[in-house]
């Protein structure tokens, strides 16, 4: 691995209520909330393909509202990553992978799979599951984050999976479930998860440093590192994300 990685912060989507008027401009037009964020953050991970596929024209219009060097994460469908055998999900993985999303291009930054807090680590379904993840779609690169909420995964044998097939391993900052914090791939994913309504940034100002200098040193070794902020109080995810990218001296327009 050579040369210096690229960080992108974002947050969960774009159509939040509360964040009209205290982001979003008063009377900023419902349809120019995806540009606007995106003018303002590296990164959005959509979170309603964990639901139901997007029709084709969402993907091309949601390609053509963002600048160049913008990248969205896509959350893989609950139809993959719930039924009881992972193994199982080579049909769900295909029908979710060509409902349209590579009308992104470069705009299609990583897939993130999120495993059901119950599921716990099983050598054989876990390889498996890793093997039905292609490396590209119809010729576009793909990488691929996994995220367990298990403890049984803080396992030898998944970190090695995982680096065998270039896939991360979510970082979260998270209160009901464990943080596995592995570095197998070549680019990080973080999603952070305990911001407090009654603090201006969501997190403190201790906390977002810590997590820009764990940025800093991923994106100093190489690796492309995407951040965002999820949950917790989702209210304040735009300040927090805001304060993270003035500290990494990459505020956007």
């Amino acid at each position: 691995m050579s040369g210096r990685g690229k960080v992108r912060v974002g947050i969960g989507g774009w159509t939040y209520p509360p964040w009209r008027g205290s982001f979003y401009p008063e009377g900023l037009a419902q349809s120019r909330e995806l540009p606007f964020a995106a003018q303002t953050f590296g990164a959005l991970e959509i979170n309603a393909t964990f639901y139901g596929r997007q029709s084709s024209t969402s993907w091309e219009k949601w390609a053509a509202s963002v600048p160049d060097g913008f990248q969205f994460t896509v959350k893989g469908s609950r139809y993959c990553v719930t039924r009881p055998k992972l193994a199982d999900a080579g049909e769900g993985v295909l029908n979710f992978l060509n409902q349209g999303l590579d009308a992104l291009g470069p705009k299609l930054g990583p897939i993130l799979w999120m495993f059901a807090a119950r599921r716990a680590f099983d050598r054989e379904d876990i390889a498996r599951f890793f093997d039905l993840l292609p490396a590209s779609l119809n010729g576009l690169p793909l990488r691929h984050a996994i995220e367990p909420r298990h403890e049984s995964f803080r396992d030898e044998h998944f970190e090695q999976l995982a680096r065998d097939h270039n896939a991360a391993v979510v970082f979260g900052d998270d209160d009901d479930f464990p943080c596995i914090d592995l570095n197998t791939a070549d680019f990080t994913y973080s999603r952070l998860q305990r911001m407090k309504g009654d603090c201006p940034t969501g997190y403190s100002a201790s906390r977002l440093r810590q997590f820009a200098d764990r940025a800093r040193l991923q994106v100093d070794g190489g690796k492309d590192a995407f951040v965002f902020m999820i949950n917790g109080a989702k209210a304040k995810a735009p300040q927090a994300a805001l304060a993270l990218q003035d500290l990494l001296g990459i505020a956007r327009s």
